[in-house]
């Protein structure tokens, strides 16, 4: 995990006719169920949506997550610049 902290490794995404994916740079996996898989990784909050998804292989020390289903997409999020969206919104409401 501390080699992580210091962006040593990279983040890819390999997927296949859309039924199965290797990613690298995962640093943990916040939720999964058959529908969605959220993912924190080197480059962000990452959420796939899909059918009947599954997690194959799990291997936080290396940072990689092999999945299967029908994956329909991926949305990234900023999760620092969303909260500093939201401090400015509230600093601003309450100047």
């Amino acid at each position: 995990m501390e080699e992580r902290a210091g962006g040593n490794h990279s983040h890819k995404i390999m997927i296949s006719n859309r039924k199965s994916g290797v990613l690298n740079g995962v640093i943990d996996v916040l939720s999964f169920d058959v529908g969605e898989i959220l993912l924190e990784t080197e480059m962000g909050m990452l959420m796939i949506k899909g059918n009947d998804l599954h997690v194959n292989r799990l291997t936080l020390e290396k940072g990689e997550i092999d999945i299967e289903g029908k994956i329909d997409s991926f949305t990234y999020s900023d999760v620092k610049s969303a909260s500093k969206q939201s401090d400015s919104l509230l600093g601003r409401l309450f100047k």
